[in-house]
């Protein structure tokens, strides 16, 4: 397949879809990415790039731009209140970091890389599932049918009308808010730090670094929140939900003066699916259309970059459609099944309404993180080591940096 110029259309233009983009039009092959959008933009605040993802960044080139942009992070520190007690502490082995980035500084650069090796992209187009067309596939508009294309990419996001199975909504969403970073404290900005109260009240505060170079450094701010209440949280007056905030974390303050009106945050919903196979016919899912869940893991641009890598290495090392989706299922599917399964584990304890997953949480859960070889084992699951992601892509385990 390597041989010859595929014809490759992709519907979204998140994190997948423009990696993806990147990678195939590098390559050789005729790409046209299709966004809903008028134009093309990131949605949401900040994420983390675990040294996984970096892996993938480093073959697009973008390593070194992306840690410029980043905040260092070297610990997962969360600690239940009112008592102050860490239930969370998850610390990087010497060497490696997580990078929490502003999502508009990832999609800036694979934007970038994408455009730059070739690929088109087409705004103001919604796309809404697929047709077989003499032995291609076309993608279906309101307007019409785009294509045919040899090959086409679901990078939709957790809604897509191109899966064929739905994902199911969590009961509990955030709100999630860009901030200036205080940089007289009180936060220490290489930790990623949370604050709970049971498990149906949530607030964290992740240091995302740079939008670009020599722009200010930014925080995003986090509150768990029900779906079922963003209505009721948009009808209450904005200083008491602060109040409420400031009960939880007092240190918040310097945060919340930053915030002076609803629309300063975003509501993000959450749900929950997972392909058994991400391929049919001549479509294959990617990103959160083929593994949607919550972000308690930080996996999701990871686990997006990384389906990206495997399918680019599928389409290189096959000589046909059919060898080249059975391929990028076979080097996604243990990785995914696993943090999947993670991830539909450990949400619960943190986010939800249960008396009992809190205490089981406090008690069992945090005592055994402490003890030797678990802080290892959760250091590899937070950086996204388990379940092999690299192997068969060509790919090494980022190497350790001194300094960090």
């Amino acid at each position: 397949m390597s041989a010859r110029s595929l014809d490759i259309g992709i519907a979204g233009a998140g994190v997948a879809g423009l990696a993806a983009a990147a990678l195939l039009a590098r390559a050789g092959h005729q790409i046209t990415v299709y966004d809903q959008f008028p134009a093309p933009a990131p949605v949401g605040s900040g994420l983390m790039i675990q040294p996984v993802g970096l892996a993938v960044l480093g073959q697009l080139g973008l390593a070194e731009e992306m840690i410029a942009l980043a905040s260092p992070i070297t610990r997962l520190l969360g600690r239940t209140e009112p008592r102050g007690r860490a239930v969370l502490d998850v610390r990087y082995p010497r060497g490696y970091r997580g990078l929490a980035v502003q999502r508009g500084a990832l999609f800036d650069l694979l934007y970038r890389t994408a455009v730059q090796t070739g690929a088109r992209v087409v705004p103001g187009t919604r796309v809404s599932g697929t047709e077989e067309q003499g032995g291609k596939i076309a993608l279906l508009t309101n307007s019409g049918a785009l294509g045919p294309f040899d090959l086409a990419l679901d990078c939709l996001g957790p809604r897509s009308a191109l899966c064929p199975v739905a994902a199911a909504d969590l009961a509990f969403g955030a709100l999630w808010g860009l901030v200036d970073w205080p940089e007289d404290g009180p936060f220490d900005d290489g930790h990623l730090a949370q604050r709970y109260r049971a498990a149906s009240v949530m607030a964290g505060v992740l240091p995302v670094g740079r939008a670009r170079p020599r722009t200010p450094r930014k925080a995003t701010f986090f509150w768990s929140l029900r779906m079922a209440d963003h209505a009721a949280w948009l009808a209450r007056p904005l200083d008491d939900w602060k109040a409420e905030v400031l009960e939880l974390w007092p240190d918040c303050a310097c945060l919340l003066d930053r915030i002076r009106d609803h629309r300063d945050l975003t509501f993000a919903r959450y749900a929950h699916r997972t392909l058994g196979r991400p391929v049919s016919g001549r479509l294959a899912h990617l990103g959160d259309s083929y593994h949607a869940t919550s972000p308690q893991l930080g996996q999701g641009a990871n686990m997006a970059l990384l389906d990206a890598m495997a399918l680019a290495v599928a389409v290189e090392q096959c000589a046909d459609v059919e060898t080249t989706l059975a391929r990028y299922a076979a080097l996604r599917r243990w990785h995914v099944r696993i943090y999947q399964a993670a991830s539909w584990l450990f949400t619960p304890a943190y986010q939800s309404d249960s008396r009992a997953l809190p205490i089981f949480r406090d008690w069992v859960m945090a005592p055994l993180g402490r003890i030797p070889p678990v802080p290892s084992i959760l250091a590899m699951l937070v950086g996204g080591k388990i379940g092999g992601p690299l192997v068969g892509m060509g790919l090494e385990w980022p190497a350790p940096r001194d300094g960090w």
